[in-house]
Formats: structure tokens, sequence, C-alpha cells
């Protein structure tokens, strides 16, 4: 945002220099994005009026104009731009001035014609276009009317200094230069100065009709000002308004953008006569064509919010108004809105239509419903005196009754504690100086705390007024302070600390990190295998398309998706896992889940093995197992939706889930091998099995081991893992590791019966103390086996 240096001496008392002034406001966080400074001190550059112009006798393209310089004579000039009429005040290089450094202008004759000077376009001076009128851009450069000929040229235009202002969306308040004006006032402590306004206007007649036929949340507000002489602005309302790098109109239009531009309201004035009816702020029709003030015609959907008569549509709500009402030289009776609307409802119109104007950009960050009595009333006032009106009508309002309330009532006040204060900022800060700095920003101070102004939406915490102490205070001016070298971790560290040996868990098994957007389509992949209920899934108010509906309800939707993606782009293995928020109406609203998918071969294909081993379920268990570490098992699910189904469980408890897609949706996906998955809930994993305990060292053993070979035969629904905990439920203290190395079945039953499968361990055994004999490990080694025997459906293989 553009803000005049000139304008804002009106306000405030400023630094004595732009760099000072630069440095309190970049410190505050008002960044500043540039400095440029406008007006023409060029010499021997007057005001000239053109009295006659006839066609250069040997040249089409040029003109010769007899020019009124205040000298009391005429002076010829030969003239090359088109955009003038006979009675145009120009500015006029005499000779000896100098536009540049290599260009002086001289009495000489062009193409046979003598000219005694230059008429000059904006660009010539070195001002911007938009400060001229009808084709500035390609040609001379138009003065108001009011001015005399033979005045210098930097009277006319003074000199001001125009800081470009990056706002940050929260500070919506800064959108005007009486924004900025508090902001300076209270970081140098400077008073807010209050130039007297126009008089008061001849009140009278009826509040013109309006209605608010929407749901969305509005204010709206109009009134009548009758008797109005349209033509162009006076001169102190140009320079304002073309300092900041804005055209002047007319009087009437030009009124509306100063005020928005001096209190950030936006306001919008129809042609009286043009208006058929109420005003009313109801939502487009599907396919409704309008006629904006840009010249271009827009297509309207349902969702766009307009301001319409009886019998049309006259504004695009809050972004711009139409070309068929707007005020022109013939207006005579004009209808002021002054409004409020949804931010997000002007945002989505303005994206969708590609249309932006200065109005758009404030409301999409907010407008204060409570400064729309006294902006109308500004704007009635200055158009009154400016455009001659005889009388201003009440203005007429409607509303959700909600909105319209909401505009006088006070806020909840904040607590706000003094050694907080001193405590967050390192540094103590008296009383009188925080009552002072909240003051200044608008604050009331209560019984119970400080009230923020309507118009600082963004102050809601204490810390959001510690802020604000802070800003004026200067961060530079908070002493620097050694904290503790030993600091006891938090839960947010410890969750950190967890999820990082995670991602270095998951890498060593060969994955790589994926991140996924949390928005996702309205049945994301993955939501039948959770049997998600569509009750829970948190949905976006407003989406902007329709893969992107809801937020996630985990995250298997964006790794299948990655998977689907590598494979187009021709990948020939994808192992894929993602650590992140998903989400749930249910409380609390976020979860933190780990997942990961499995997709291809294991390895890279060599001269040594022209094909390696496609992934599959079993493989995914065992980076499951390497990951999520000790107490972790997966226990079969009948789930219908998956070909395997798995459920995770940590020392017991259910964590998370594991499983194989059908060959079908594999191929949705351009998968022609096995997908596996897995995804767990960390919270509970954590919960179930803390992976944080201290690690304990534990001795490279001395002596070697001797191992045992044994084979079971089982039945076809029993489970490695039973056979694992019963094995570790013994506790045989010689029992150093079991290894499951062959699983056999066979359908025929030749072998082993049709109903069993064989399964072959190897036991290892080691103590830490001697070297066992072998009556030793025979001795455990029988008393293992007859436990199997005892507690499992299992019989020995001899």
């Amino acid at each position: 945002m553009k803000v005049s240096l000139n304008w804002l001496r009106e306000l405030v008392e400023l630094p004595p220099t732009v760099p000072a002034l630069v440095d309190f406001l970049t410190m505050a966080g008002v960044e500043v994005e540039g400095i440029e400074t406008t007006g023409c001190s060029i010499a021997n550059i007057v005001v000239g009026e053109i009295q006659e112009s006839a066609q250069h006798p040997n040249a089409d393209r040029l003109s010769v104009c007899k020019v009124d310089d205040g000298s009391g004579t005429q002076r010829q000039i030969v003239c090359g731009a088109k955009n003038y009429r006979v009675g145009d005040k120009v500015p006029v290089a005499l000779p000896g001035a100098q536009l540049a450094p290599d260009f002086v202008i001289k009495v000489g004759k062009l193409r046979g014609v003598e000219s005694q000077g230059m008429l000059c376009s904006a660009d010539e001076l070195g001002l911007p276009a938009t400060l001229g009128a009808r084709g500035a851009e390609d040609g001379l450069l138009i003065l108001p009317a009011a001015a005399k000929p033979g005045t210098p040229f930097s009277e006319v235009f003074h000199s001001d200094t125009v800081l470009d202002l990056e706002i940050t969306p929260n500070r919506a308040d800064l959108l005007s230069h009486a924004g900025i004006a508090v902001e300076i006032a209270t970081l140098t402590g400077k008073a807010i100065a209050k130039p007297a306004g126009p008089a008061e206007p001849k009140m009278g007649g009826d509040a013109p009709a309006v209605a608010v036929e929407t749901s969305s949340p509005c204010c709206y507000t109009a009134r009548r000002i009758s008797g109005v002489k349209v033509g162009q602005s006076p001169g102190w309302l140009r320079t304002k308004l073309e300092s900041i790098g804005l055209r002047s109109i007319n009087n009437v239009v030009d009124v509306t953008n100063f005020v928005m531009m001096a209190s950030g309201q936006p306001l919008h004035a129809f042609d009286a006569a043009k208006v058929r009816g109420a005003l009313r702020v109801r939502n487009a029709k599907d396919g409704e064509e309008f006629l904006a003030l840009d010249g271009k015609t827009y297509m309207l959907a349902s969702g766009d919010l307009v301001i319409a008569d009886d019998e049309k549509v006259l504004a695009i709500a809050g972004v711009m108004g139409g070309a068929e009402s707007g005020v022109t030289e013939a207006t005579t009776d004009v209808l002021l809105e002054v409004a409020t609307f949804e931010p997000a409802s002007i945002r989505r119109t303005s994206r969708r239509l590609g249309l932006s104007s200065d109005s758009s950009y404030r409301f999409e960050r907010g407008v204060w419903p409570g400064g729309i009595g006294a902006a109308s009333l500004c704007a009635a006032k200055h158009i009154a005196e400016i455009a001659g009106a005889s009388v201003v009508s009440p203005a007429g309002e409607a509303g959700q009754p909600e909105v319209l309330a909401q505009r006088n009532a006070p806020r909840a006040a904040i607590p706000l504690r003094l050694a907080r204060v001193a405590a967050l900022l390192g540094t103590d800060v008296l009383q009188e100086r925080v009552d002072q700095i909240l003051t200044g920003f608008g604050c009331e101070k209560t019984a119970d705390g400080w009230r923020p102004p309507g118009y600082r939406p963004d102050l809601t915490r204490e810390v959001d007024l510690i802020e604000e102490v802070a800003r004026v205070v200067g961060m530079d001016a908070i002493p620097a302070r050694t904290q503790a070298r030993f600091v006891g971790a938090s839960a947010t560290d410890r969750n950190y600390d967890r999820a990082m040996a995670l991602r270095r868990a998951f890498v060593a098994q060969g994955f790589h990190e994926a991140r996924s957007i949390t928005l996702v389509p309205a049945e994301p992949m993955g939501i039948a295998f959770t049997q998600t209920a569509a009750t829970s899934l948190l949905r976006v108010k407003n989406p902007m398309n329709d893969d992107q509906v809801v937020l996630r309800p985990g995250l298997i939707h964006g790794l299948l998706t990655a998977v689907r993606d590598n494979l187009r782009a021709g990948a020939k293995s994808v192992r894929l896992f993602e650590i992140g928020r998903v989400f749930s109406t249910q409380r609390p609203e976020e979860f933190s889940h780990a997942a990961a998918v499995l997709a291809g071969p294991l390895g890279e294909r060599s001269w040594r093995a022209t094909e390696s081993r496609t992934g599959d379920i079993f493989d995914l268990k065992a980076a499951v197992y390497a990951v999520f570490g000790e107490g972790i098992t997966l226990e079969p699910d009948g789930n219908p939706a998956l070909a395997l189904s798995l459920i995770v469980k940590a020392n017991g408890k259910p964590v998370g889930f594991a499983g194989q897609l059908w060959p079908a949706d594999a191929r949705a996906l351009d998968a022609d091998v096995p997908v596996t998955f897995v995804e767990a809930d960390l919270a509970a994993l954590w919960k179930a099995a803390p992976s944080d305990a201290a690690k304990k060292y534990r001795e490279i053993p001395r002596f070697p081991a001797t191992s045992r070979d044994i084979a079971l035969l089982a039945p076809l629904t029993l489970a490695h893992e039973a056979i694992s905990a019963v094995l570790a439920k013994a506790k045989e203290p010689l029992l150093a590791g079991v290894e499951l190395f062959d699983v056999f079945t066979d359908a025929t039953g030749a072998k082993v019966p049709a109903d069993k499968k064989s399964l072959a361990y190897s036991l290892t055994y080691r103590s830490a103390e001697r070297t066992l004999t072998a009556d030793e490990v025979n001795a455990a080694h029988a008393k293992l086996k007859e436990r199997l025997k005892a507690e499992l459906a299992v019989s020995l293989r001899e």
C-alpha cells in the first residue's frame, strides 16, 4: 500500500528524516518495500494554456500550437501529441530547461517551423502517467483547469515522498493513512492531529430502501445525496490521490477514493437515476452477465455476492461497480454505498473472476463494521461541499442482526499482567509506559484488563498485547539474556525427538520421506480401510476445488497418490513414508500419524541378478518391526476392503492397521505388483510402547553360541507371533535368539496334511558366563519343545 508523507504530516508529526521514519516502521513490523519521490523541481517549466492549434504544414503527425505562458505574448510550439484540446493547461518547458543530462530545450525549427519550447508529458517530467487525463500515458500531461498560465510547475505539483508498505494480512487497520498515522504516533510518542473537516451538509429526505437477501454476513448502508454537480475535483483532492498513484475521475468518485485511502473503508457511488427500486445485496444467478467499470463483461456464479436493484446487477459486492450505474457528468443524484462483507466471499469471487481492486484488497482482509457510519458521513460532507449537493438523506441500513449488533458491541477485556510482560520481554516495563502504549493503539483500560478497539481483531490474547508493547519498546532495546544451559525436555521436544527417530528408522529400511497436502477429496483413498464415518471428516467451509474438500483423516491417501504418480512417471519401485497431522471432528481434532507404503522390487536389476524379488506383505511386516521397535505385533483382521489386512498392536493395544490392496485397486494406481501399506497413531503407539526409555549397554558376548533346529507341524491359522510369544513367555535364560527359516505347505496332503503347515525354527543358545555344554543346551531345548506342545496345537516333526 502506498502512503503519502505530505498526507501523513497533516495527521501526525513525522520523524525529521525519511530514513528515520522507515527505521521506525520496519522495526515495528511494517515493512517498507519502496520509497518514491514525486513532484518536479526542474527550472524553466511553467503552466501554459493552449490557445490555438493548427496542422503542421510539412508533417501530418505534428501540430503548431499557440501557447499563453503567462509572459503576455503567445509562444509558438510544435507538438506531436494528440490528447489535448484548445483551452487545456499543460506544462511548458521554456528554452533553457534541462529535462535530462544531455537534453536542454532550445529555440529551433521542426520540419521548417520554429518551435519556442516544448509541451511536456508526465514521463518527460519524471512523473507517473496516472497524474494526467485523456490519454496522458501517450500524450501531454493535462493540468487542472484552475492552474494559471505562468505559474512555476513546481507549485502545481508539490514534491512528495511516497512509501510503499507491505501490510501483513492480520493488520487491516493499517490499510489507510489514518491507521498508519496511529501507528507512527504511538511509536514516536506524538499526538494525532484532527484536521478540520467540511461543514455539516443540509440533511433531509427519506433514507434509501436497502435489503440484504443473502446468508453471507454483511452490513449494508446507503444514503442519497441530491443536487450534485459532477465535474473536476479541486486541486488538493487531485494532488492527494495522484500522489499515491490514483487517477482523478470526477469529484464524486474522487471523494469515495479519498475517504477509502484516508480511513480504510471502501465506498461506492451509484447514479441514483439508474437505480430501479431498492438496493439489494444478493447472490448472483448462475450465468448472469455483468459489465464492470473496467469495460469487461463477467459471467457470474451463484457463489458471487452482488449489489442489484429490482431489474439488474449494479456491482460485484466489494470488488467493482458497474459501467451502467456509474457516476457521470450528467449525474445529479447519488446513492452512496458504505458496507462490510464477509472476507472469504469477496476473496473467492475476486480470485475466480481474476478481478482485483483497492476495495476488494481491503474487504478480503476484513473491514471494521463500526467505521461504516463515520465513513459515510465524512464522504457525504465532502461531496456536499465539493459537488454542491443540496441535501443529504439519512442512511438506510440492512444486514443480519448479529452483524449490525457487532458494530457497537464492546469487545471482551484481556487481562494483562505486568510480571508476564517482564517475563516474556526479559526487561521491566513501567506500568505508565504500558498504559501509554496500549492507549495509543486505541485500547481501553477497564477493571478486568484491556479492551481492544473493534478495528484490531488481531488482539485477542495477553501475548498479543505484550507484542504491541514490545514493538514500541523496540526489539533492539530488549537485552540479550543467556538461558539456562540445561532445560528439561517438554512434551513437544520429546515428540519431536521420537518423530525424528522414526524418520531415521524408516530411512534405514530404504524408505524415502514424502510430504502430501492436508486437503483431500470428500472420499479419500484409504477411508474404507479404517471404516471412517463420514460424520468424523472435517470439511472445508469453502473448498477451492473437488480434490480439496476435507482435511485428511489419514496419511494413506497422499501416499497412494504418490505411488500412482511415481509409477506413471516410470519408477519401478516405490518405498515411501510420511509423518504428519491428520484431522477429525472428534476431540482432539488433530492427531500425529506415521504411514508407509511399499510397491515393486526390493532391489535394482544388475548383472548379478537380472530380476529382484517383488516386495510383499512380509517385507512390510519386517519394516514395521524394525521401525516401531519392541512390543509390536501384527494380527490378521478380516477387513473386506483389503486383500490382506492386519491390526498393528503395541504391547497388545491396537495402534494402527496394515494391509495389501486388492489387485483391482492396485491396477487403478497403475501398479501391476502388490501394494502394501501401514499407518499408525503415534500418540497411541508411544503410550503403549514408549520408545524413549534409556538405552542400556550390553556387553558383547564373549562365549560362543550354539543352535538347535526344531520343526513344528501346526494349523494353517497359527501365526508365527503366537509361537514367538510362547518361547518368550518361557523365559529360558539360555535362549538368545529365535529364527523362522522355513515354511512348507502341501495342498495335496502328500507330505504334510492339507490343513497343516510345517514351520522350521533355529533356536540359538548362549551363556554370558561360560561355554555351554551339549547337555545344558539339550535340556533347555527339550524344555522349550515341551512348552510348545503343551500350549499350542502343534506337534514335532522328526
